[in-house]
């Protein structure tokens, strides 16, 4: 069912809920967030290897979110990541987010490769552009 390049489980704990229990919408971008640094972790790039040695990090340009169910307290998530198009400074990434293999929630993330001091657009490593490209 859940035919992606990376999935991270997420717990939801109290601190993620308001009073009924119930998931506040801005958290699942949380959890979206997370997940992606955990994949760029996974294919041996953390943020501050980007920073310190490649002089770049990731800004998200813009997102478009659906939600269709919502997760409560206590349930184990899957937080997907996968890569639907990569451009000279661009990422485009689907994820989902599950509860028991039904999707919750579904967004489409664009992310702008950018200089750590300017944060205006560079490209993206050649390193990390061909383990991505390993992916697609």
């Amino acid at each position: 069912m859940l035919h992606n390049n990376f999935l991270l489980p997420v717990r939801v704990y109290y601190q993620d809920t308001d009073a009924g229990g119930v998931v506040y919408h801005s958290t699942h971008l949380n959890f979206m967030e997370r997940a992606r640094y955990e994949w760029l972790r996974e294919l041996g790039f953390d943020v501050h290897s980007l920073v310190e040695v490649h002089k770049m990090l990731f800004m998200v340009r813009s997102l478009e979110i659906e939600y269709f169910k919502p997760a409560v307290l206590d349930d184990l998530l899957h937080v997907t990541v996968e890569v639907t198009k990569m451009g000279r400074s661009r990422i485009t990434i689907a994820q989902e987010i599950y509860c028991s293999h039904v999707k919750l929630v579904s967004a489409t993330i664009h992310v702008v490769c950018v200089g750590s001091e300017t944060f205006k657009p560079v490209s993206i490593p050649a390193p990390l552009r061909e383990k991505i490209g390993k992916l697609e």
